[in-house]
């Protein structure tokens, strides 16, 4: 995607709702300092976030996964994300 870049430990993602950085090594999510709080569930929790990508290792699938759905922030419909995201 043309809104990714990867720079040193943080994939950097320019989204339409924010700008958000991921930790290669915890995956955990950030926007402009503040810890956004995006866990993945199984498909069977109907209702919930599911992350798509498949991968052998959890944590590679879970932040490939959470670049995808932040790149195209403007796509997501989960309300938690969207209120955390619209935080300031």
């Amino acid at each position: 995607a043309d809104n990714v870049t990867v720079q040193e430990r943080h994939i950097l993602i320019k989204g339409t709702l924010a700008d958000y950085s991921i930790h290669l090594g915890s995956g955990m999510v950030s926007k402009t300092g503040l810890q956004l709080s995006i866990i993945p569930v199984h498909s069977q929790h109907r209702g919930r976030l599911f992350l798509p990508f498949s991968d052998d290792d959890p944590k590679t699938a879970e932040i490939i996964s959470k670049m995808k759905l932040l790149s195209e922030d403007n796509k997501i419909k989960d309300p938690t994300i969207l209120a955390q995201i619209q935080r300031s």
